[in-house]
């Protein structure tokens, strides 16, 4: 996608996990929750190989990986972990094929960025790849093939959707900053040349190449200008993260077309304020910016703050219902 070209999306969307473990109650909630902007669930409770590693080392073309007492770790040959990655990944999409049946408009399915895998896959001496240049190469180029087959699988289930691809990259600052650590835990993996590491995630982003691409991260410090640069149409964050010393830059990219996807709504169970007052903060930091409040449901989608994995089955539901009310009332009232 251009990187000036506007894009629209829906008001309000989940990030990506849920609790439990079935996947038809998992896609029921996922997709009724969200008329305009359903999202394919993930279910990491069921254990290793949904979690959001194992399923997209499921996803790798000519790579595999298995687990290890220490993490996932690549290996020579599918095995069982990646089997059963594959399997639950299959399970997931009958689910949402049989709950999207006639949809005609945004989809979103997630997977885990290349920098954030090649931080969490284990090399056979029990480093991350990070720590090999050309380990990350292959890794990325796997990622990206896989992408495409697995982005026409849900094409042809779900005809009607525009897909929406978001790569998570809740590593992405720190393999920036030189902060992933090593295996012995006593030193640090150096830090990744920006300007390879916007490559990569230009590469990965062209994997989707008819529809948009969302990066999520959850940590501290999003790099916004590098996404932006990259080619993502929309930036994904925990907004009660932002600092100040993010406006230039969140400025930049809204007026440069970058949507915002911005995670309001807490994660884990808790009491709900109104929905007015989730994104009260979102209303701040506009007039802070000095930006037309006309813009406001144009650029930004209220999320939860993260995945809603750790939260109860009830709280969940009700954290995206919040999240749409909370839309709406940025949309209705956006002053």
């Amino acid at each position: 996608m251009s990187e000036n070209s506007v894009i629209r999306f829906g008001g309000a969307t989940g990030v990506g996990s849920l609790p439990g473990g079935d996947a038809r109650e998992a896609a029921k909630t996922a997709t009724g929750s969200f008329d305009d902007f359903p999202f394919l669930a993930e279910l990491p409770a069921r254990g290793p190989g949904a979690d959001m590693i194992g399923r997209t080392a499921g996803m790798l073309v000519d790579l595999y990986a298995r687990v290890e007492p220490s993490g996932w770790r690549i290996g020579d040959r599918p095995g069982r972990d990646t089997k059963r990655a594959r399997s639950w990944l299959g399970e997931d999409l009958d689910a949402l094929e049989e709950f999207t049946q006639g949809h005609e408009g945004d989809l979103k399915v997630q997977a885990v960025g290349p920098w954030t895998l090649a931080a969490a896959l284990e090399l056979r001496n029990g480093e991350a790849a990070l720590s090999d240049p050309g380990a990350c190469r292959d890794l990325a180029a796997s990622l990206a093939e896989g992408l495409r087959l697995h982005l026409a699988e849900v094409s042809r289930r779900v005809p009607g959707a525009r897909i929406v691809l978001q790569l998570d990259e809740p590593s992405l600052t720190a393999v920036l900053r030189g902060q992933v650590r090593t295996a012995s835990g006593y030193r640090t993996h150096r830090a990744v040349d920006r300007q390879l590491v916007e490559a990569t995630l230009r590469d990965t982003v062209g994997a989707h190449a008819d529809g948009p691409v969302i990066v999520h991260s959850c940590a501290p410090d999003v790099p916004f200008a590098l996404l932006r640069r990259a080619g993502a149409a929309a930036v994904s964050f925990d907004f009660a993260l932002l600092t100040e010393r993010d406006d230039d830059v969140i400025g930049e990219a809204v007026e440069g077309g970058t949507r915002l996807f911005a995670g309001v709504v807490p994660g884990t169970d808790g009491p709900l304020s109104d929905p007015a007052g989730s994104v009260m903060g979102v209303r701040t930091l506009w007039r802070r910016l000095g930006l037309h409040p006309g813009l406001l449901a144009e650029a930004v989608t209220v999320t939860p703050a993260c995945g809603l994995a750790g939260a109860s089955p009830a709280y969940a539901r009700q954290a995206l219902a919040h999240c749409v009310r909370a839309a709406r009332s940025l949309a209705d009232n956006p002053e």
